[in-house]
């Protein structure tokens, strides 16, 4: 039904929830993975509703590398998943330590149900409660999140891989006879060498352009507004839900959801790359029927995915215009 073209990537989108509210026979409520394989080896998981440690059990990912969990809001088809998965970690391997990171009430949420059901975890958890801003930075990535439109509290975050340096020339290097080791972690740190010959070798030389970070913004549960532009502004992909055909956008506007067609022009506004939709609802029971969402925001935002599970979607170099 997506008809993407399939590429290679160190950095992924997997979804194991698509539906909105409750879940059905054909699909499970809200939870995507980010993979991010090379650097990290690890992954972070957005929203944690009903049943996802039973969808990573029929996935690739692995609890054990599971680094960050990012909450969106407080609604059970986004959250009622976490307790479980946290509990579940340790017994499958997972020692390091994790942090949960969301709006305000999600420790006392997580408090509250791992006392009173004498949940161990055996690890390290850390949860922290956040109302916007930068909310995460390393040396990589660096984490924004902000305010959208529902009936309570919800968060979109936007992901930003910091630029990273160009490649060493392999080829040129041994024309100058300089082979893989210390000299290589030199130029890499930007220090000049010298060849065997006596020739000052600039890493100016040998190392290619830098590449530009990667941008995932992945929205909750939202209404069309003002902050969405600007999560979403260039991103790689786009992660927004799609609950309804434009048919129903009254519905829509009255249960704080948004449908295909404003994902689109949310999309298109942005100026991303690629748009994902999700967050379906029940009433479209099939991929004939999800076909018609997805057909919905092509109109306007003509790269544009229904988000399958079980599914990667690769975050290629150079998606964005």
């Amino acid at each position: 039904m997506n008809h993407r073209k399939k590429v290679k990537s160190d950095m992924e989108l997997y979804f194991l929830g698509t539906n909105a509210g409750v879940p059905s026979t054909e699909r499970n409520v809200t939870s995507i993975a980010l993979r991010l394989l090379e650097e990290r080896r690890s992954f972070w998981l957005f929203d944690c509703g009903e049943g996802t440690q039973h969808q990573i059990l029929r996935s690739p990912l692995k609890l054990s590398k599971l680094e960050k969990v990012f909450i969106t809001h407080l609604h059970g088809d986004h959250l009622f998943g976490l307790p479980g998965l946290l509990s579940s970690r340790a017994y499958q391997g997972g020692t390091s330590p994790l942090t949960v990171y969301g709006p305000p009430g999600l420790k006392t949420y997580l408090d509250i149900t791992l006392e009173l059901s004498q949940s161990r975890v055996n690890y390290e958890l850390i949860v922290e409660e956040h109302t916007g801003g930068v909310i995460f930075e390393d040396d990589t990535f660096k984490v924004e999140m902000a305010l959208l439109d529902h009936r309570i509290d919800s968060y979109g975050y936007r992901v930003t891989e910091k630029d990273r340096a160009g490649k060493l020339n392999g080829e040129l290097l041994e024309q100058f006879g300089i082979k893989p080791g210390p000299l290589y972690g030199k130029l890499k740190n930007g220090e000049s060498v010298e060849t065997p010959e006596g020739r000052i070798i600039h890493p100016s030389e040998v190392i290619g352009e830098p590449k530009k970070g990667r941008i995932v913004t992945i929205l909750g549960d939202t209404r069309p507004c003002s902050n969405v532009i600007p999560l979403a502004v260039n991103a790689d992909i786009l992660v927004h839900e799609a609950t309804f055909l434009h048919e129903l956008a009254k519905t829509a506007h009255e249960y704080h959801h948004s449908t295909a067609l404003q994902a689109a022009e949310a999309a298109k506004e942005a100026g991303v790359g690629q748009l994902i939709i999700t967050h379906f609802s029940s009433r479209y029971k099939n991929e004939e029927e999800l076909l018609k969402l997805q057909d919905e925001a092509r109109s306007v935002f003509p790269n544009t995915y229904t988000a399958k599970e079980h599914e990667l979607y690769p975050v290629p170099d150079g998606i964005r215009k």
